[in-house]
């Protein structure tokens, strides 16, 4: 087993569905290859498979945009997908609905093989399955913000006023309410990216795909987008894959995330995993100017309570984060307790949460 592999597997969980039952993943891609180049399809299971990105054009001509992934996204997770420019993220993405026909491996959604869909499947799982969001709008300028909302129902041949009323309330759900009027060049940046998220939910798909949506925003208008998604999720617990290069970005809003590099998966895992625990030099790298009492909670510094902290000191629940934690302790000047409903799994005090945002082991800890 390679590295890669080894990475992604030993942090993935069972799938499971909403209610925590195991169920099937929405979701499932196994070995999948994408070689673009002369005889692509020699590549995947060759002697060439596992060359370096430059040696393998070197001999072969061809490039590994994604290299034997793996992975299964559950239903109602945001599982964000991250990696540099030239990753294979974006190529990654578009596979699943094959926009990019993949070279090898096995795809499913809802255990139905994608990759045996025929060009009506194809179109239905695209139309109203997956919907995509995309870096650049790509909204219709002639049209206003409610018929750009409405154009993919239009396409499906629902009627005009039953999806013009369905883009009236797709408007409404992305705040944008009282500009329906407007065509595209009389909006801001993010108002036309509330416009491409509309358009994709008024679909009423079972997953939104995200291409980096928010890359090309300022950022004060960034955070807001990503507030949205944030606040869509909690609302519909609707499933999310979202691309981004931003680190930032990854741990904010995913349930989990697959970081990728030269076509593969280095590591996968919940934020609080890929912060906590790095797969490899890259990934601590990669994680080393990140906040660690913004993602790691206070299950790295519990220590089991003694005599007198049973009883007494601020409560706290197990996914706090250090910083809340750092917080009451200081307020409280003892050590807070860690409660999963009414039973005490521990206290944390101000040496243990200190250590863990320098980094240290701390001992008696989850590893």
């Amino acid at each position: 087993m390679s590295a890669t592999e080894t990475g992604a597997k030993a942090s993935q969980p069972p799938a499971s569905g909403p209610d925590g039952a195991a169920g099937a993943p929405v979701f499932s891609v196994h070995g999948l290859w994408k070689v673009f180049g002369p005889r692509a399809d020699r590549v995947p299971g060759s002697s060439v498979a596992d060359l370096p990105a430059e040696e393998l054009r070197r001999r072969t001509g061809c490039t590994a945009a994604v290299r034997d992934v793996s992975f299964e996204v559950r239903q109602g997770e945001v599982f964000v997908v991250m990696g540099l420019s030239g990753s294979g993220k974006s190529t990654l993405v578009r596979c699943l609905t094959r926009l990019i026909e993949p070279t090898s491996g096995t795809l499913h959604i809802d255990g139905e093989d994608v990759l045996a869909m025929d060009k009506a499947r194809l179109r239905e799982l695209r139309r109203h399955r997956a919907a995509m969001v995309f870096q650049h709008f790509g909204l219709l300028p002639h049209r206003t913000v409610l018929d750009n909302v409405a154009y993919g129902l239009e396409i499906q041949g629902m009627g005009k006023a039953e999806r013009r009323a369905k883009a009236t309330e797709m408007v409404a759900k992305v705040g944008l309410t009282g500009l329906e009027r407007r065509r595209p060049g009389q909006l801001s940046g993010g108002q036309q990216q509330r416009v491409g998220l509309a358009r994709a939910l008024a679909a009423d798909p079972e997953v939104l795909l995200f291409d980096e949506p928010f890359s090309a925003l300022d950022p004060l208008i960034r955070r807001d987008m990503q507030e949205e998604v944030i606040r869509l999720h909690h609302d519909e617990g609707r499933t999310m894959v979202f691309i981004t290069h931003d680190l930032s970005e990854a741990l904010r809003l995913g349930d989990r995330i697959a970081l990728m590099r030269d076509g593969g998966i280095v590591q996968l895992g919940t934020p609080e995993e890929i912060v906590g625990s790095p797969a490899d030099d890259y990934v601590r790298d990669f994680v080393r100017d990140v906040p660690r009492e913004q993602v790691l909670t206070v299950r790295n510094a519990l220590r089991a309570a003694e005599d007198g902290e049973r009883d007494s000191g601020p409560t706290l629940a197990p996914d706090a984060t250090i910083a809340t934690a750092i917080e009451a302790v200081a307020r409280s000047g003892g050590p807070a307790r860690i409660m999963d409903g009414s039973r005490l799994l521990g206290v944390v005090d101000h040496q243990r949460l200190l250590a863990v945002v320098a980094g240290l082991r701390v001992k008696g800890a989850p590893a």
